[in-house]
């Protein structure tokens, strides 16, 4: 895995210890070319940035120092956490992403990333299940890296959580006890911008936010049987707090 460094000024004056980074959070660049994805990450104008950016031919450039907070995550929430440019390494990956022709990652890209995320796991000690999604942070806003990030993969090697097949079915008939279940296993795994116990008109983003990780060949807004079924898997798995 080669690493440059080219770094951006778009970072928090104010310097974080070692045991405040708890979190990863993946992205794509959603830029037409890699030269304009890093023109931007250190514009000043931009005000975003990240620690490392990985290209198509898995070449890793860091942008940030990882003791520096970088502007990658926006207004953010898991579980009880707030803003998590605060306690998170930022990774960009380079994708056009949906507005500009959403492309399949690369094997040199993940293989990078892979590798880049054992050294990052291991330093800071941070939990599998802290290796999240732009869109796992902002669902609401953000649908990055989207349905074609390898999620299943990554978590393969403790990186990110993934789910274990259920056979049971569960009773459909009941459709509002269902959806009522489902966006309680959605908290309880640590999605947040909604309230488990009320419906909105914002529920078919987040239940899209959720196949687009874990059931992407069916981003529908619909829960249907592996959709809930997976939810109710990964909320017995998560660790609260």
């Amino acid at each position: 895995m080669r690493k440059t460094v080219d770094l951006s000024d778009n970072i928090s004056k104010k310097k974080r210890t070692k045991n405040q980074i708890k979190f990863v959070i993946i992205h794509y660049t959603g830029m037409q070319s890699e030269i304009e994805s890093i023109k931007r990450l250190k514009d000043v104008k931009s005000k975003v940035s990240c620690h490392y950016l990985i290209n198509r031919k898995g070449s890793v450039v860091q942008m940030a120092e990882e003791k520096n907070i970088a502007w990658h995550a926006g207004k953010s929430k898991w579980k009880n956490f707030t803003n998590l440019n605060k306690g998170s390494i930022g990774i960009e990956l380079v994708n056009r992403g949906h507005k500009f022709g959403y492309e399949n990652y690369t094997k040199l890209q993940i293989n990078s990333l892979v590798n880049l995320c054992k050294e990052l796991k291991k330093k800071y000690k941070i939990n599998k299940e802290n290796f999240l999604g732009h869109s796992d942070i902002a669902p609401l806003r953000k649908i990055d890296p989207g349905e074609k990030f390898p999620w299943k993969k990554m978590s393969e090697f403790g990186l990110g959580l993934w789910y274990k097949s259920i056979k049971k079915n569960y009773n459909f008939k009941s459709k509002n006890l269902i959806k009522k279940l489902f966006f309680i296993n959605l908290y309880n795994i640590g999605y947040r911008y909604f309230n488990p116990l009320r419906r909105s008109s914002k529920d078919k983003i987040l239940i899209k936010a959720f196949q687009r990780k874990y059931n992407p060949k069916k981003v529908t807004g619909k829960i249907d049987q592996k959709t809930f079924k997976i939810s109710l898997f990964l909320s017995s798995q998560i660790k609260q707090g």
